[in-house]
C-alpha cells in the first residue's frame, strides 16, 4: 500500500447537503430547482405515492387474489448436510445453529430437512423434522428430539 492508495473508508465522509435558494451562481437559486408555480412548487405540495392524477391507480385496477394467513408459522430451515460440520456426539440446538450462523433468525422455530448425508452421531433438538431427515439422523446413530 502506498500513500496515494489511502482513502477514507466507505461511508466515512458525508456529502454536503444540497443548498438551494442561494443565488443564481449556485445553479439552484431563485426557484430552487422547483420550476415555476404548480403543485410541486408549493410548500407541502406534491402527490402521494401511487397517485396517477385522478386516473384509477394501478393498485386498484389489478384484481386481488388469495389471503395472508396471520397464524402461519415461519420456520428457519437447516439441511442435514449442514449438520455434518459438528463433532461426534454433539447436542445440536437452535441456539447452537444460530451461533454457528446456520440460521440467521430463529423465527417460529427450526425445521430440519433431509437434503444431503450425515456421517456423524448427533443429538438434534429442533421444532420440526422432515421424515427423511429424522430417518437419516437415526441411521447415523443419532437421536431426534422435538422441542
Amino acid at each position: 500500500m502506498k500513500l496515494h492508495d489511502l482513502k477514507p473508508s466507505e461511508g466515512a465522509k458525508k456529502r454536503a447537503t444540497k443548498r438551494v435558494g442561494r443565488g443564481i451562481g449556485s445553479g439552484l437559486g431563485k426557484t430552487s430547482g422547483k420550476g415555476h408555480k404548480g403543485q410541486n412548487a408549493r410548500s407541502g405540495g406534491g402527490v402521494r405515492p401511487g397517485f396517477e392524477g385522478g386516473q384509477m391507480p394501478l393498485f386498484r385496477r389489478l384484481p386481488k387474489r388469495g389471503f395472508t394467513n396471520v397464524f402461519a408459522k415461519e420456520y428457519s430451515i437447516v439441511n442435514i448436510r449442514d449438520l455434518d460440520r459438528f463433532d461426534e456426539n454433539t447436542v445440536v440446538t437452535p441456539e447452537l445453529l444460530l451461533n454457528e450462523g446456520l440460521v440467521k433468525k430463529l423465527n417460529d422455530g427450526v425445521k430440519i430437512l433431509g437434503d444431503g448425508d450425515l456421517e456423524k452421531k448427533l443429538t438434534v433438538k429442533a421444532h420440526k423434522f422432515s421424515k427423511s431427515a429424522a430417518e437419516k439422523i437415526e441411521a447415523a446413530g443419532g437421536k431426534v428430539e422435538v422441542i
